[in-house]
């Protein structure tokens, strides 16, 4: 982890406007090809929210402004980023996980399933290691949603937030899942958001 010189900063005017702000996020919903990994997850029997999951996460890995925090008044910058997705229980309540990131996917699914089974066994929503340096997100396989919220806290906020709709399945084989990703703008413009886009749909097609 290493700490921005704000005033060093080419974005120093940016941030100081949008956090400012009452409520600096802003969303956008993305359409996401999700045919060729899909396919790779039935193919080698694995979980497809774990692959893109894993795919997602180390998108956000690949670009810096995405990796950003506001910490005790500083902006941080993170080595690596984790993935803070809900996970439903068997009695449909949900907790939240704390997956550590690891660019094995192999590994990433086992980091899953311990996450799973802990939340399982314990009624807690909060994990026992918990940070800002992951993503917080949501699948949300019931809806194919074109639009989304998240609850703001009202206090200082910078880690991105994400949700994953449901599959919509195209003409000719195609499948399409809606991602609504949520981020700070005195930290993460549209043009960061973009490359964030180009290099998860890249992951997904791998």
């Amino acid at each position: 982890m290493k700490v921005i010189d704000i005033e060093q900063w080419n974005r120093k005017a940016h941030y100081e406007h949008f956090s400012a702000l009452k409520d600096p996020y802003f969303s956008l919903t993305i359409p996401f090809d999700v045919t060729k990994a899909h396919a790779f997850s039935k193919a080698n029997g694995i979980s497809f929210f774990a692959k893109y999951l894993h795919d997602c996460t180390k998108a956000i890995n690949r670009v810096e402004n995405l990796k950003f925090r506001i910490e005790n008044e500083n902006i941080v910058s993170y080595d690596v980023i984790h993935a803070s997705a809900t996970i439903m229980r068997t009695n449909n309540t949900f907790g939240f996980s704390f997956i550590d990131f690891n660019e094995n996917l192999d590994e990433f699914i086992k980091n899953i399933e311990q996450e799973k089974k802990r939340i399982e066994h314990t009624s807690d929503l909060y994990p026992p290691k918990n940070g800002l340096d992951c993503i917080h997100c949501s699948a949300m396989p019931w809806v194919n949603f074109t639009g989304q919220k998240e609850p703001i806290s009202g206090k200082t906020e910078s880690v991105p937030k994400l949700a994953f709709s449901k599959m919509d399945r195209l003409g000719g084989g195609k499948l399409k899942m809606n991602v609504a990703i949520s981020v700070n703008h005195a930290l993460v413009d549209g043009y960061h958001v973009g490359l964030f886009s180009e290099k998860f749909q890249q992951y997904l097609n791998e």
